[in-house]
């Protein structure tokens, strides 16, 4: 087999183009919007709203309504019992959190269970990246391009109050709404990256591009343009390894970005765990030739001045 006819077979199939393009989507949508998770720590938050909007989704199903309405209705849900249980108990932020999810999360598992339906709903839970139909990459190419205009339009406005909200509501932005918009956009692309990876694995996609593009800058405007890369690039190693090693397409694709993050984490050059160490270790040689040279320097010109002497002397 050649080079071409091994990165051209796959893609010979169109369930495998839908499936390509359905990943591009998902990934570069999860990864811009991780950015913002990421920056505001809103990991846990992101985690929860990807799982709670699987209820809304099985209801949406059932009445024959868009799957975004019951995700955005339902995720908005779980935003407000998180608010309510933290403020009216003694119950910390993250506790209310896991309480919220893992309730929402259960009920939808508990709705799919009962739901009667040609269609196999565990799918939205494991996803079915081969298996996406053409009017269903029509719907994840609307939701992700809404998605990506809105973060395009309020990239400023975003990146304000993820910084410092007390500066953005003295500039009259209400950090509310944009808060809200926030998480509206969470809701809507969980179901965008539902349709190639499944409610499970959601999360990482919301969270390690963003993640990795964090260890690689410290400017929040390359890491909008890092993310997306990765994401890119780990959609397409995790398909054509899903393809040749015969293995779960959406796994793949993630565990392609665990792996990137993993590399990340040891050898990025200014955060990276062992490029700190090499960077240090680079530093104490650079001193130590800095120190050398200048030691040196003090010995020839400690020895010019003794044979000056010495020639005075004579």
């Amino acid at each position: 087999m050649t080079l071409i006819d091994f990165l051209l077979e796959p893609f010979g199939f169109d369930f495998m183009l839908r499936a390509l393009a359905t990943t591009l989507i998902a990934s570069v949508v999860c990864a811009v919007l991780s950015c913002w998770l990421v920056l505001i720590g809103w990991s846990l938050m992101g985690d929860a709203v990807s799982h709670a909007v699987l209820p809304g989704v099985v209801l949406a199903y059932v009445v024959g309504a868009p799957f975004a309405l019951g995700a955005v209705v339902f995720g908005f849900l779980a935003v407000g019992l998180i608010g309510a249980v933290r403020d009216t108990s003694q119950i910390k932020e993250d506790a209310a959190i896991g309480i919220v999810f893992t309730s929402l999360f259960a009920l939808g598992l508990v709705l799919i269970s009962v739901t009667p339906s040609h269609v196999d709903l565990n799918h939205i839970i494991f996803g079915n990246l081969l298996g996406v139909s053409r009017s269903e990459l029509v719907q994840v190419a609307i939701l992700g391009v809404i998605a990506l205009l809105v973060l395009a339009a309020k990239n400023r406005d975003f990146t304000l109050y993820a910084f410092d909200p007390t500066h953005a509501h003295a500039l009259g932005i209400n950090p509310r709404f944009l808060g809200a918009t926030l998480l509206g956009l969470l809701a809507l692309t969980s179901v965008v990256a539902l349709q190639a990876v499944g409610v499970v694995l959601v999360v990482a996609m919301l969270i390690v591009p963003g993640a990795t593009a964090y260890l690689l800058t410290d400017r929040f405007q390359r890491m909008l343009l890092i993310a997306p890369a990765i994401s890119i690039l780990c959609a397409v190693i995790g398909l054509y390894s899903s393809y040749y090693l015969d293995t779960a397409s959406g796994g793949m694709v993630v565990l392609s970005q665990g792996a990137v993050f993993a590399l990340v984490y040891l050898f990025a050059p200014r955060h990276g765990l062992i490029g700190r160490r090499l960077a240090a270790m680079r530093r104490k040689r650079a001193n130590t030739r800095v120190r050398s040279a200048s030691t040196q320097a003090g010995r020839s010109a400690s020895a010019k001045v003794s044979r000056r002497r010495a020639r005075a002397e004579r």
